[in-house]
């Protein structure tokens, strides 16, 4: 959520960021409401001075015996005009309040401006791409050929979007989450953390994805619950309406959890394989970070997701995110897209956001800073540490060999029992 006074002060900033974001959402809206609650306020502030004004005079009638009837019926109405005003006061809050929560982040001066993903700058690339002297398949057919994905079988236990591992695929995909959480706790200061898989709409809330995003989630019937798009939202909710200790930023968290999307909007793009499912595995990293320092937290975030690629061998890229392709809460990303033989193309595998206080003012999350009375608020950082099932996918398609077998990757080799290859049987 944006600072209610920037919206008051500087209308013209968010009405700046809505156009280079591509929104439609009017800030004349919000200018409007808020007029209103002036006006609103200032009424009421008149009435309320009306009021302290003639009590002293209806005190005094009845202390010298007078008749102050027309004195008490005029603050009767005065009383019920208070009334009325305060409850259409708070419906203008409300309104105000509901129109801030679906207005998105102010993206930094950093970030370039452009409409889509089609203005998207690279930043760098690693690694290079491999040299197959064959044609290369895709991981699904890999996958399948050598017993390792069935997608029937999860069509017929669940629904389309949904995939069965066996084996050593199994293996492979617990392996690399293993290697992500190992690299991210003993190499860049994480504390691993086992979160709840379902949240309550307080927690949704407090990160972004609701109210905007609700049809992309998965609710309980019969609860307020919801089953978790990424574990970004219970981490980031720890420390909701607390104050934590300066000494303590940044405070870094990281999590394997089950991610459930309902896809909406999506239908008929990566129907098959593992890129677009409603269930998949992630290991996300949070940062609470001092607002001084978010921006330095951002590209060492940034470097800790792609170190995983890097102890694979895989190449890949790093795009920043232009105004109009960067996500509803962030203030700057940056995207690392993997290359994947299989498909010809490069594919998002991670996403580094700094939010900046956005999720921090939904969530009231502060800090106490030494040198102040003030509380601030910190910012939150979130970032894919990495998507499992798609990190899956590149060691598929990167490792596949001409005779339709799997190499492992050397990091993977100790998750593995020091099994070398895949071959089919």
């Amino acid at each position: 959520m944006l600072d209610l006074k920037l919206m008051q002060k500087n209308p013209e900033i968010v009405r700046e960021s809505l156009k280079k974001r591509g929104s439609k959402i009017d800030v004349q809206e919000f200018t409007d409401l808020d007029d209103t609650r002036r006006k609103l306020i200032a009424e009421v502030e008149a009435l309320k001075a009306e009021k302290n004004a003639v009590g002293p005079e209806i005190a005094k009638r009845k202390k010298a015996g007078k008749d102050a009837s027309d004195l008490l019926e005029k603050m009767g109405e005065v009383s019920q005009r208070t009334k009325l005003l305060d409850t259409e006061l708070s419906k203008i809050e409300a309104a105000q309040n509901n129109w801030m929560m679906t207005v998105p982040n102010i993206p930094h001066e950093s970030v370039p401006v452009g409409a889509s993903e089609d203005d998207n700058p690279v930043l760098r690339y690693w690694g290079e791409k491999p040299e197959l002297n064959f044609a290369p398949k895709e991981h699904w057919e890999i996958g399948t050929a050598l017993g390792g994905l069935d997608f029937e079988c999860a069509a017929k236990l669940t629904g389309s979007r949904f995939s069965v591992s066996y084996g050593w695929c199994a293996r492979l995909e617990r392996a690399l989450a293993q290697l992500m959480l190992d690299t991210q706790t003993s190499m860049h200061g994480y504390t691993e953390v086992v979160p709840p898989f379902m949240v309550n709409r307080k927690s949704m809330t407090g990160t972004g994805q609701l109210p905007k995003f609700e049809e992309d989630l998965f609710k309980l019937d019969g609860t307020d619950y919801f089953l978790i798009p990424t574990a970004e939202v219970p981490l980031t909710n720890i420390y909701a309406d607390e104050v934590v200790d300066e000494a303590r930023l940044p405070i870094k968290f990281c999590a394997h959890t089950p991610c459930f999307r309902s896809e909406a909007g999506s239908y008929g793009k990566d129907t098959k394989g593992l890129i677009r499912q409603h269930q998949f595995h992630k290991v996300e990293m949070v940062n609470f970070a001092h607002p001084d320092k978010s921006y330095e937290a951002l590209e060492n975030m940034t470097a800790a997701a792609e170190k995983i690629l890097q102890l694979l061998n895989i190449h890949y890229r790093v795009i920043a995110l232009c105004t109009g392709d960067m996500g509803f809460g962030a203030a700057k990303t940056y995207d690392i897209e993997v290359w994947l033989p299989g498909q010809d193309a490069y594919r998002e595998i991670s996403s580094c956001s700094n939010c900046g206080d956005f999720q921090a003012r939904r969530a009231n999350i502060k800090f106490q800073p030494a040198d102040s009375k003030k509380k601030q608020f910190v910012h939150t950082l979130n970032g894919s540490g990495l998507a499992v099932g798609r990190c899956l996918v590149a060691v598929i398609e990167n490792y596949q060999q001409a005779d339709g077998s799997l190499v492992i990757p050397e990091a993977l080799k100790p998750y593995m029992g020091g099994l070398e290859k895949v071959e089919s049987e």
